[in-house]
């Protein structure tokens, strides 16, 4: 079984783990001890606060491996991105140059650099370990956040987005940022994604464009690229479909990765989550459940069979998943149906 659980700092080890598997592109997970570490601490820092609306905090939080201990896995939000240091996207729109005397009439499509999603919740770092993405282990990483967020909703904003890996190669070349390189920066895309993990941003707003881009003057190469997903990146980005997420014109500034949002009261595993009080027994359910309990300094989220009886607002569960979510008999928990 796997239990979600904020990270700690005896977490570094598979935290750099993880960084180093997670290729090319990955911006949150950049192979850098110093700012792993950072990460691990700021995590810390963010989960002890109380908090009564969203601000800088970032919640990092790890999947272990309740049978060997192992951390195979990991997952974060940002409560609210661009306060702190700039955040930058490009938002797709489109422009008519016509002429009725000339009887010509087309339609361009821009691309705007701008900070659009200041303030708004990032889910980021999703990353599991490839012999444990099976059964539910994967929609327990993902959906786990959405249980975080319906059950302590102050500490997110209204608006909830994640940033999908765009198009590259595994040799870290991106189409898109080939075109922004030979023209703009002069710098390789493993370089940029670097630094910008590293939190080194300034050289961003230093050479990026900063008046509307065509995209009918890219290379065709950049413009196929525009908005799409990363083959490894598209089961997550089905999920978060499901879920209520959608394009809304956005996307990421280097590889055009496309961004997707929803409001958090319209996120599905939000608003179709219930509470039950546990009651602690083997069972025969074959009803599969995500679980989490009520806690958020010390949340915990698990996947397996629960006994669910809505009418009393009971939940039975097994003895080892109440040890892995930390619950007693009586105690609340929050469940979402599989």
């Amino acid at each position: 079984m796997l239990v979600i659980r904020p990270i700690t700092e005896a977490d570094f080890p598979a935290l750099m783990r993880c960084a180093e598997e997670s290729g090319h592109g990955f911006t949150s997970l950049p192979v850098n001890e110093e700012l792993l570490r950072g990460k691990i601490e700021h995590s810390l820092e963010s989960f002890s606060k109380e908090v009564i609306s969203p601000g800088i905090e970032g919640y990092l939080m790890v999947a272990e491996d309740t049978d060997t201990g192992e951390v195979v896995g990991t997952t974060g939000i940002e409560a609210a991105v661009g306060l702190d240091v700039p955040f930058y996207s490009y938002h797709i729109s489109k422009v008519v140059h016509s002429s009725r005397k000339l009887g010509v009439h087309n339609i361009v499509e821009l691309l705007t650099f701008g900070n659009n999603y200041t303030g708004c919740s990032e889910i980021c770092t999703l990353f599991l370990r490839p012999q444990w993405r099976e059964g539910l282990n994967g929609r327990l990483l993902s959906k786990c956040r959405f249980l975080m967020m319906g059950e302590h909703p102050q500490r997110f904003s209204k608006t909830v987005f994640a940033e999908m890996r765009g198009v590259s190669d595994e040799e870290g070349h991106s189409p898109f940022w080939e075109w922004l390189r030979d023209h703009f920066f002069s710098i390789e895309f493993t370089h940029a994604d670097y630094l910008v993990g590293v939190g080194q941003k300034g050289f961003i707003a230093d050479l990026m464009p900063k008046l509307p881009i065509y995209v009918s003057l890219l290379s065709d190469e950049a413009q196929e690229v525009i908005g799409q997903v990363h083959e490894k990146t598209r089961p997550a980005l089905r999920l978060l479909e499901k879920e209520g997420f959608t394009n809304r014109g956005y996307a990421a500034i280097f590889d055009a990765g496309p961004t997707v949002e929803c409001d958090m009261v319209n996120i599905r595993s939000v608003y179709q989550a219930f509470h039950c009080n546990v009651e602690i027994s083997k069972h025969s359910s074959q009803s599969d459940y995500l679980v989490s309990n009520t806690e958020f300094q010390h949340f915990r989220a698990v996947a397996g069979k629960v006994d669910v009886n809505r009418t009393l607002a009971k939940a039975r569960i097994s003895p080892e998943m109440a040890d892995a979510l930390q619950v007693n008999d009586g105690d609340r928990i929050r469940l979402l149906a599989q």
